[in-house]
Parts: structure tokens; C-alpha cells; sequence
């Protein structure tokens, strides 16, 4: 089913100034480059200022300082951050044309009578709910999920199809958990003995606060004694691996496939390149951030750009150092004809 909207409505809601047609409609939310006359788009890197021009879009968010080029090619709204007001404008679109999951109880779900269900909740086919488990008002028990012996959603809360949340494990309000994440898997705790290997029962939970989301096919184990614990605001990309009672301080953000081993304790507002490893027991600050592939081997007490396998250092340095060994073989060589000639 196609969707409509008038650029007043949008603007409306955007806030900012519009210069153009109010009652221009507007049918899909895209880029620049291929735009057709009914999409909205947006500019917020100069780099594809050049675009700007040529693109058939019916209106562009634009920042202050782009105001002109917008308005001499059609429509614009103008906002002080447009990316900002283009992650609003998906989320006003999709509350507007995505299907709301059905209310209630479906019949193929299987709830225990101990479990307590809030207001306007919906369980999907083949859901289950456990003993004392707690589904807070309006949350979305996908299709397959499995919601443990007291473990408790908050308020507003979607876990997609074939999301398990394990016994004792909590997370807060309006958070996204995407399809086949587990939460709460016992951690990886072994003694060894005699060549052999001998469990350490995983007595903690996992706690997880508001406004979190996690990727498809991320996990999360559960403490050895006390929970692991993922604070607000937290964004995981699909992939990940938390240890058990690891700390992930608020509104920081992975990308995919990292890796964060047992007892790790990271800070708030840090950001995690895709495929980066933190080892156990380390701590990183406040505000660091880890590029893309990079170990860390050492806690980290200074908020910073680190980067690196060799080891990880200050962004900067490691540049430096990265550059120096590139020419490693031919210093040497020059090194050895050096020598020959002495």
C-alpha cells in the first residue's frame, strides 16, 4: 500500500522553515542521487553538495548554510542539524506505515498463568512466557520468543521474532531487540581439573536499561554471580558478543561483530568499530572510541580515537607507527647495503 503525506505535514512536524509548496506530496523517503519528484531527501555531508543541483528530489533538508543552493533547485526545509531531522523524519514515517502488530493474546502463544501482562501488550504465534515473568504495557512479544521464570519487559518494548530472553533477565522501557538475539546464556566460566574442564554455574542475570537496541544475532551471557549489565541508551549492532558481567556504560554504541570478553567494564558515550576486541577484566574511560578491527589489550584511562593491533595506541602515534612499518623492508634493505659497504 503506497503512503502520502503533504511536505506541510512533514514540515509540521520537522519544525525548521519550508520554502516551497505545502501541499506538495511527498511519497518516500530516499537519496539525492536517483530521487524521484515526490521524495524527500536530505544533505548533511558537503561532500555530495554536488548532487544537490541535479537531484529531481521534491524537497531536501537542508543546514542554514545550504539554504540558497536548495531553495534555487525546488523545495527545501531548512533545520539546524539535517540529519537529525532526517532520523526524526523516518521515525514519524514509520510510526505512520508500518502494520502495528496485532494487540493482545494470540491463540498459539503459551503464557503461564503466573506471568503478568500489562495493558495493550501483544504476543505473537508461538511466543512463550514464563512463571512470574512481567510484559510491561504496550510491549511486543514476537512470533517464537521465549521470555523466562521471572524475567520482566518494560514498557513499550519490541522483541522481534525469535528473541529469548533468559530467566531472571530484565530489560527497560522501549527498547528494540532484534530477531535471534539471546539474552542471559550462561558465560563462559570453565575450572580446569585434571585435563578436563568443570562448569561454573552462572548465578547472575543480565540488566538492561531504556532506549536500548540490539542487532539480530547478538548475545548477551548472563554473570557468574553478580549480572552482566548493559546501562540506557545503549546501541548494539547485529553480531555481538558480550561476556558475562561485563558493564556497558550509557549511550554507547558497537557496530557489528565485536567482541567484548568477561568482567570488561566500558564507559559511557564510547563507540565500538566493527569486528573490535576488548579483552577481560580491562576497563575503558568515558567518550573513547575503538576503530574498526583494533584489540584492546590494556585499559584505557583517557577519552580518545584508539586504533590498532600492535599494540593499541593513541590514534595519532599509531598512525605514525603504521606508516614506519609499511617501510620496514626497504629500510632494511638500504640498512643491509649500508652494512656492506662499511
Amino acid at each position: 500500500m503506497a503512503h502520502e503525506f503533504a511536505l506541510g505535514e512533514i514540515a509540521a512536524h520537522l519544525g525548521g522553515e519550508l520554502i516551497g509548496d505545502p501541499s506538495l506530496r511527498i511519497s518516500r523517503i530516499g537519496p539525492l542521487e536517483g530521487a524521484t519528484p515526490s521524495t524527500i531527501s536530505f544533505l548533511s555531508n558537503p561532500r555530495y553538495q554536488s548532487q544537490l543541483a541535479q537531484s529531481r528530489a521534491a524537497c531536501v533538508i537542508v543546514a542554514p548554510a545550504l539554504r540558497d543552493a536548495a531553495t534555487a533547485r525546488g523545495a527545501a526545509l531548512v533545520l539546524p542539524d539535517p540529519y537529525l531531522g532526517f532520523a526524526r523524519l523516518t521515525q514519524w514515517w514509520a510510526a505512520r506505515t508500518r502494520a502495528p502488530a496485532p494487540r493482545g493474546v494470540h491463540p498459539g502463544a503459551v503464557v503461564d498463568p503466573g506471568a503478568r501482562l500489562g495493558a495493550d501488550v501483544a504476543i505473537g504465534p508461538l511466543a512463550v512466557v514464563e512463571a512470574d515473568a512481567a510484559i510491561g504495557d504496550g510491549a511486543t512479544i514476537g512470533a517464537h520468543c521465549v521470555v523466562g521464570v521471572g524475567a520482566s519487559v518494560g514498557e513499550g518494548t519490541r522483541l522481534a521474532a525469535r528473541v529469548v530472553l533468559g530467566h531472571g533477565c530484565r530489560i527497560g522501557a522501549r527498547g528494540i531487540v532484534h530477531s535471534g538475539v539471546v539474552i542471559g546464556a550462561d558465560g563462559f566460566g570453565f575450572a580446569p581439573v585434571q585435563g578436563r574442564w568443570e562448569k561454573i554455574e552462572q548465578l547472575g542475570n543480565v540488566v538492561i536499561g531504556d532506549d536500548v537496541e540490539i542487532g539480530a544475532n547478538t548475545c548477551i551471557d548472563r554473570g557468574a554471580l553478580d549480572d552482566t549489565v548493559i546501562e540506557d541508551g545503549v546501541k548494539l549492532d547485529n553480531l555481538i558478543q558480550i561476556g558475562h558481567n561485563v558493564r556497558v556504560g550509557a549511550h554507547t554504541a558497537m557496530a557489528g561483530c565485536v567482541g567484548v570478553a568477561g568482567s570488561a567494564v566500558i564507559g559511557a558515550h564510547c563507540t565500538l568499530g566493527g569486528g573490535a576486541i576488548v579483552l577481560g577484566h580491562l576497563t575503558l574511560a568515558d567518550h573513547v572510541s575503538i576503530s574498526a578491527a583494533s584489540v584492546v589489550m590494556r585499559s584505557i584511562s583517557k577519552p580518545g580515537h584508539y586504533s590498532g593491533v600492535f599494540p593499541i595506541d593513541d590514534n595519532a602515534a599509531w598512525e605514525k607507527n603504521a606508516a614506519t612499518l609499511r617501510q620496514l623492508h626497504a629500510l632494511r634493505d638500504r640498512l643491509r647495503a649500508l652494512e656492506k659497504k662499511s
